[in-house]
């Protein structure tokens, strides 16, 4: 038991036959409290559940040999060898036969790889072996994805990377015959692999059997192998049983119902390198979905998932279906992505299946509260955003927890200001599902905002009474707009339809920063979007695109009132009402590299153009390039576009640019995706340029920039940035 340092046994008397023993023991201590010293805080909380030291445990050698082991253990597990762990015990004053443990650790440097020798390698070289070996890499001064360091269980898996590398380029015997790693200093190791790679085979004579539902030739044209092609047994196996792109034998019955579909692959014959294969399949009876439960939903209500979901009780088995919802259920926002699981049941004997969705609810609504001191002034914004709000529970009191939510509607409020210079107000409130049956949404939005030089309305004169300040410059602006949308069914549903009828008046006071100082504009407008969404993923995507072409036009105002000229008119009549017609094409591809790296593709155009050459084009909503484009939409309508390394607006004519195009490609790296905080690095180039007149617009005549940058998602304070770029081309 080794609860005792000292035991001494003793006769103290003996009586006839009866011998009296005395006992005498020393208890070893027992644990009080202990602690680390040398390690962070988040690294002491792991090794606490690793090594499960309990209050009022006897300290024995063996407890001391096993911590220090299973703590060695843990650090040698990420790279960490030359780790030296030492255990202090000290006798605690405040308690009787206690001890005080202190942990004290010294990682030092993990170990890494010098070089990786390879041998008997002859159909593929060592550059590509190398790049196999995911994990094991070799030390170099630029290494920015992948650090160098030696863990073993990555080198084991890295061992079968190399094999199954092989096997995709036909040698499916090859094998690695001795392996070596071995120290040539306290931080280097050396691998050594030995390999033989055996013949190339191919594909020989591929028969079907057992298949009723679709032909042969309907099954070969999904397998896409033709006799005598190269080998390839992850190529084979994806083509039978799972390609990420749905291109496989196993999704074609699966997608039409049969759950209980089973194929069997058999290698018939090898005829010196030549591999016939017979495909046995049991394609059994289709399932109908019987029940469909949702799990894990704390706050959101099950009526927004379930009007997400396409597998529906008495619908025929799809695994379609069940991936299409996964991704439907992820682009609420409201989910974990890591953690969202489906779970079939399958009854073979009724031929029905149960599904169950679960789901762990993530924050998803957000609050921004920033302040500042600039200029002599204090500058200060709030805005919060409730993406999963309930308007139809807002008068239940126990529904404000702190606030109703659960039916996936967004209200928006915000208020930014910095006192008599600049104010502005917004509400904006969506109902993604209006009335309930179908996903056609209502948006809602007004604001008001007003921007001034900072001088009081009115003064007094000399007589004591108020007139208005003549020194006083202002801009205000009030606008509401209401819009609908619909997801369509052609050419597929990942298509929406977004049309939005809008309305601002402009009112300029003494102005001096416009085309006109005084008076005012109106601005109504319609503007319908086409948009199609297929990212498999709101915050971090890996696969998928975003593409929407937006038109947006006033009346032609200009074809109605019977003008030729407008010359003698000043400019507050000339733009009274404003007219011009707004388009703009922009698309994103999200492209998986490896499980984790993911290139990002973007391009975008816009053009403002007019009904009346004779009347111009509007100053307002015109575009700026150059920048952080962090403000997004100026006061008049402007639409500000980033292009990092550049100054803000840097790239456009002054008064604002008509045509603008803009070409960008990143490389995206997750370093965490916790759904509490996912961090990303990425790395970028991009160009474009902006022209004030459609004549001059030549789209590769563009100002190049390149640089890095990291991006923060925080539910509750959504998408935090920031980038440095480095610009090619003066301006």
């Amino acid at each position: 038991q080794e609860l005792f340092t000292d035991i001494k046994i003793s006769a103290s008397k003996i009586q006839g036959d009866l011998i009296f023993l005395n006992i005498e023991v020393e208890e070893r201590p027992r644990l009080s409290k202990f602690r680390f010293k040398g390690v962070r805080k988040g690294t002491q909380e792991s090794l606490r559940d690793e090594i499960k030291l309990i209050r009022g445990k006897v300290i024995t050698p063996n407890l001391i040999a096993n911590t220090k082991r299973k703590i060695t253990n843990y650090f040698v597990d990420k790279g960490f060898y030359n780790t030296e762990v030492e255990i202090i015990e000290e006798p605690d004053s405040s308690l009787k036969n206690s001890t005080v443990v202190t942990i004290k650790i010294k990682r030092n440097e993990r170990i890494k790889v010098k070089d990786i020798h390879i041998e008997g390698n002859e159909a593929l070289s060592d550059k590509k072996l190398r790049r196999a070996m995911k994990n094991t890499k070799r030390k170099k001064f630029i290494r920015i994805f992948k650090a160098s360091k030696f863990i073993k269980s990555d080198y084991l898996t890295d061992k079968k990377s190399i094999i199954a590398k092989y096997n995709s380029k036909g040698y499916r015997d090859a094998k690695i015959v001795k392996d070596t790693v071995y120290q040539i200093s306290k931080k280097r190791v050396v691998v050594e692999l030995e390999l033989v790679e055996g013949i190339q085979y191919y594909f020989g004579n591929i028969k079907w059997v057992g298949n009723t539902k679709f032909t042969t030739e309907e099954l070969d044209r999904i397998l896409g192998i033709d006799k005598g092609d190269r080998f390839n047994q992850d190529l084979f196996d994806q083509r039978i049983f799972q390609d990420p792109n749905g291109r496989d034998i196993s999704s074609l019955y699966l997608d039409d119902g049969y759950l209980f579909f089973q194929p069997n692959v058999v290698e018939t014959e090898v005829r010196g390198d030549t591999i016939d294969f017979e495909i046995r399949l049991r394609e059994g009876k289709q399932a109908r979905i019987n029940k469909v439960t949702i799990v894990g939903n704390t706050k959101t209500n099950d009526h927004v998932i379930r009007r997400e979901i396409r597998t529906n009780p008495g619908d025929l088995f799809s695994r379609a279906d069940i991936i299409r919802t996964q991704r439907e259920l992820i682009q609420l926002g409201y989910f974990n992505q890591e953690k969202l699981g489906v779970n079939p049941v399958p009854d073979q004997a009724s031929g029905t299946v149960d599904i169950e969705y679960v789901v762990e609810e993530q924050p998803s609504d957000q609050v921004e509260l920033s302040g500042g001191w600039g200029g002599g002034r204090i500058v200060g914004s709030l805005g919060l955003s409730f993406n999963n709000f309930s308007a139809r529970r807002m008068f239940k009191k126990d529904a404000w927890r702190p606030l109703p939510a659960g039916d996936g509607q967004r209200l928006s409020l915000r208020a930014q200001t910095n006192g008599a210079y600049f104010q502005s107000y917004n509400i904006s409130f969506t109902e993604p599902w209006l009335g309930g049956r179908k996903p056609n949404s209502l948006s809602i939005s007004g604001y008001y905002s007003v921007q001034t030089n900072g001088a009081t309305k009115t003064i007094q004169d000399s007589d004591g009474n108020s007139i208005k300040n003549p020194n006083r410059q202002a801009l205000g602006i009030w606008g509401s707009s209401v819009g609908l949308g619909r997801r369509l069914t052609w050419p597929d549903d990942f298509f929406t339809l977004y049309n939005e009828l809008s309305y601002q008046y402009y009112n300029l006071d003494n102005w001096g920063n416009f085309i006109f100082g005084t008076g005012f504009a109106n601005n109504l407008s319609f503007k319908t979007i086409l948009s199609r969404n297929s990212v498999d993923a709101p915050i971090y995507p890996r696969n998928g695109s975003q593409t929407s072409l937006s038109l947006q036009l006033t009346p032609p105002y200009s074809k109605f009132d019977g003008r030729e000229s407008y010359d003698e008119l000043s400019n507050q009549d000339r733009y009274r009402f404003i007219e011009f017609h707004k388009w703009k094409f922009n698309s994103s591809w999200f492209t998986s590299l490896t499980s984790k790296l993911v290139m990002n593709t973007k391009v975008g155009f816009g053009y403002l153009g007019s009904y009346d050459n004779s009347l111009g084009q509007s100053p307002f909503e015109r575009f700026y390039l150059g920048g952080d484009g962090l403000s997004g939409v100026n006061l008049d309508g402007s639409e500000i576009i980033a292009l990092r390394g550049y100054g803000d607006r840097a790239l456009s004519p002054s008064i604002g640019a008509s045509v603008v195009s803009k070409y960008t490609m990143e490389l995206r790296y997750p370093l965490s995706l916790n759904p509490t905080a996912t961090i990303y690095g990425l790395g970028f180039v991009e160009a474009g340029n902006s022209w004030f007149d459609f004549d001059d617009f030549s789209p590769f005549e563009v100002r190049r920039s390149a640089g890095v940058g990291v991006r923060i998602y925080m539910p509750f304070f959504g998408l935090l940035g920031l980038d440095w770029g480095y610009r090619f081309d003066d301006i």
